[in-house]
């Protein structure tokens, strides 16, 4: 069985022998009682500043959960991830009458967003986790330190991304103070620049090997080229060259894109790209392109908002991700009838002509493209403003499975194995041709169109000739949608091409709440902090406009 971190601690038992109490989001904890036992477990502490990206709480799936005033499920972080950076997008759609739903979709979110605020609770709890690590060991394992540097600024980033002036400190039991985007983004620099030497080599790695799930300088790297993809967003100056170098550093790196599918013994064939989202992805060579996997476990490391989530909320009870068993499903026993694609999506993978009603493992065989995982059978490719309640409306997206590569399911029948993948080497390919492109006019030099075929090949699409054709600028907004759709991410990169927020004149199904699309303000593309964060912290102002 999975570990959460290899040679630690269960993660069903992890973090302390003390009174520290859950978080509210402010980064700050509740004094503890002197008469308490006080001593800290600081591997279990160690283990808690992972754990918080992949588990509600202690308890696992049905345990407490770390924010207080919401259910595990509902906080999850990569729930959350999904939520705000896909139901905001051209990818994602869902009517379920959870408080909050319809605001993410339609794009009219403010401070009171009670997703918003659960995910900003999440983020600022898991800073509170590493600045008490990182208080309770100065002088103490360098690589250790690091690695929970790293979790932090990652956070730190989530945060600056998505809230833009932030609360910021690096103590526990003191107020934080708000930091511009700006501030924000020469810390993250500085402090990722600073931690990295003290990280392990980058080395991919699979679950049975030591030090699979933790932190090394790939990513690092990974994050710095993001950071710097984004920079003109967060400070008004570009970084191309930097963002090019740093995503260079992982492509030559021991971490490399999975490029070989695999026949189980009935026959069914698992594309390369589908094994990076099934339930044994961390045990064959797909692991080898999760520089920062989450671990997941049926039996030991359980969570309703993660590898699950990403299931279930968008499966329906019909649907089978196993060609010839038609009640297979997607692996688990699960399917909650929620998410779905919107129609831009899918018509990312069909440009010209009709998008055919046919099962998922059918649907990538038409598009002559392996990423092309959605179920028509029944669906309406569009969501009518009479259907948009029904799951039938839109077509369903059954990118992740349970499925393992021999044609077995997971440990338990509710809870998957499936780890995901919240950094991979795929996106330092985009990042370099990205980077790249805009260095050179809007169009990709070899080096680029060669970064950008190999994620193609790699799906078995159509690529161009590297030595006389380059992809455009709106080519590889399209490509990171295809590569990366319903993975967490596609707010930013709609932000960066400037087809988000203000009036950009990009559309999609619903945007705004209209059927046909509208733009909004672009006060959107930073969220509202949450009110209750106002209220208990004086040092905070209000994002403008909300």
């Amino acid at each position: 069985m999975k570990r959460y971190l290899k040679n630690i601690i269960p993660a069903a038992v992890i973090l302390l022998s003390t009174g520290m109490t859950s978080c509210t989001g402010d980064l700050d904890v509740e004094v503890l009682d002197p008469n308490k036992n006080t001593e800290v477990n600081l591997d279990g502490l160690f283990n808690k500043c992972y754990a918080n990206m992949a588990l509600a709480g202690n308890g696992g799936a049905n345990g407490d959960c770390d924010i207080d005033g919401l259910d595990g499920g509902t906080t999850g972080f990569v729930r959350q991830l999904f939520n705000s950076n896909e139901l905001t997008s051209d990818e994602a759609f869902c009517s379920w009458g959870d408080d909050g739903i319809a605001t993410f979709c339609y794009n009219s979110y403010n401070a009171a967003h009670p997703m918003l605020q659960g995910f900003y609770a999440r983020l600022t709890t898991g800073i509170t986790y590493c600045n008490q690590y990182l208080n309770l060991t100065e002088g103490g394992d360098a690589t250790k330190r690091a690695e929970i540097r790293f979790v932090r600024a990652l956070h730190y980033y989530l945060l600056t991304d998505g809230w833009g002036n932030v609360p910021f400190s690096e103590t526990v039991g003191s107020k934080p103070v708000q930091y511009s985007r700006a501030q924000m983004y020469k810390w993250l620099e500085d402090e990722l620049l600073a931690l990295e030497p003290d990280l392990s080599e980058a080395q991919a790695k699979k679950s049975s090997d030591a030090g699979y799930g933790r932190v090394d300088k790939a990513s690092a790297w990974l994050l710095l080229a993001r950071l710097y993809l984004n920079a003109e967003v967060y400070t008004g100056e570009p970084q191309w060259d930097k963002a090019k170098q740093y995503a260079k550093k992982v492509m030559d790196s021991s971490y490399r894109l999975h490029t070989v599918g695999q026949i189980d013994p009935n026959g069914v064939n698992w594309s390369a790209y589908q094994m990076l989202f099934m339930g044994d992805n961390g045990e064959t060579d797909a692991a080898y392109e999760a520089v920062l996997p989450l671990l997941q476990d049926g039996l030991t490391t359980t969570s309703w908002g993660t590898t699950l989530f990403l299931m279930a909320s968008c499966w329906g009870d019909d649907m089978s991700a196993y060609p010839g068993d038609p009640k297979a499903k997607n692996g688990t026993d699960q399917s909650w009838n929620g998410n779905r694609a919107r129609p831009d999506l899918v018509r990312k993978f069909f440009p010209v002509g009709d998008v055919p009603n046919v099962a998922c493992y059918d649907m990538c065989v038409v598009a002559n493209d392996d990423r092309a995982l959605f179920d028509g059978i029944g669906h309406s490719l569009d969501i009518t403003d009479e259907d948009k309640a029904k799951f039938a409306s839109g077509f369903a997206v059954a990118k992740f499975t349970n499925f393992k590569v021999d044609g077995s399911k997971g440990h338990d029948a509710t809870f998957p194995d499936a780890d995901f993948f919240l950094l991979r080497a795929a996106e330092a390919y985009l990042t370099f041709a990205e980077a790249d492109a805009r260095l050179n006019g809007g169009k990709t030099t070899k080096d680029g169109t060669v970064a950008i075929n190999k994620i193609r090949s790699r799906a078995h699409a159509s690529v161009k000739d590297e030595n006389s054709d380059s992809y455009s600028l709106s080519d590889i907004c399209d490509e990171w949608s295809r590569e990366f759709y319903f993975e967490g991410r596609r707010r930013m990169d709609l932000i960066r091409f400037n087809r988000y927020g203000g009036n950009v004149n990009y559309n999609w199904c619903w945007k705004g709440g209209k059927y046909e699309g509208q733009n909004f303000d672009e006060h959107y593309n930073i969220f509202a902090i949450p009110t209750n964060e106002l209220t208990a912290n004086s040092n905070l102002k209000q994002n403008p406009k909300y």
